[in-house]
């Protein structure tokens, strides 16, 4: 867990632009924004240089700084917990791109032990096959934060030959097709969303690759 006093002066700065761009600060500007001694302001700054939440350089006369997507993620984690006290149901829309995957989610979807907790845990039973989106750019910190919020947790399980990964699931809509937006739930950083539903969703909503989809995915405790 990150420091509290950290996450503030990632705040302030974040307040004062560095999510956009290097801004000119000194030690002494974020010590009056922290409202505290310009000598520890420095030391918070050395931490977050430290932990490769802000990037440095030298200007003209002062340093400039920027918050490092470490740093935006610690902000987002923050932010998402948050929406998870103060929002009971909430919706996040996520841009992707169709892509073609390697063919695992058939293999997947057709394992018994997956099958089964879908159709209790979601009610319905998946097509087998996933819609893989390729999710770029900004849209990346809205999966950190789809990460941070409570998943319908559909577990992990064993047969003669394997174990088989747990998953988290969210209830989702796809141009207003009810599915759901998985993630195996070992992905700590990937730039794929699958979307699963009882209907084929490539042919029934006529997607092909490179094709923008936005899924509306619900955000509630499950």
């Amino acid at each position: 867990m990150v420091d509290s006093e950290l996450v503030h002066a990632l705040k302030e700065l974040a307040l004062m632009g560095a999510t956009h761009g290097f801004i000119d600060v000194s030690s002494g500007d974020l010590a009056t924004r922290l409202s505290t001694s310009q000598q520890t302001a420095s030391r918070r700054l050395l931490e977050m240089e430290r932990f490769g939440y802000v990037r440095r350089e030298k200007g003209v006369r002062r340093q400039l700084l920027r918050l490092t997507d470490e740093g935006v993620g610690v902000l987002l984690d923050e932010y998402g917990a948050y929406k998870r006290i103060f929002d009971q149901k909430q919706e996040l829309r996520i841009k992707g791109k169709v892509t073609s995957g390697l063919g695992e989610g058939r293999y997947y979807l057709d394992q018994k032990g997956y099958v089964e907790q879908f159709v209790a845990k979601l009610g319905f039973k998946p097509y087998p096959g996933t819609l893989n989106l390729e999710v770029r750019g900004a849209e990346l910190n809205k999966l950190r934060i789809l990460k941070a919020t409570p998943a319908i947790a559909i577990d992990s399980f064993q047969d003669r030959e394997r174990t088989f990964g747990a998953v988290d699931a969210w209830r989702a809509t796809v141009k207003a097709v009810e599915c759901a937006a998985i993630l195996p739930k070992r992905t700590h950083h990937t730039r794929t969303l699958e979307v699963i539903a009882k209907d084929y969703l490539r042919e029934r909503l006529a997607l092909k690759d490179g094709d923008e989809v936005e899924v509306f995915v619900l955000l509630e405790a499950p």
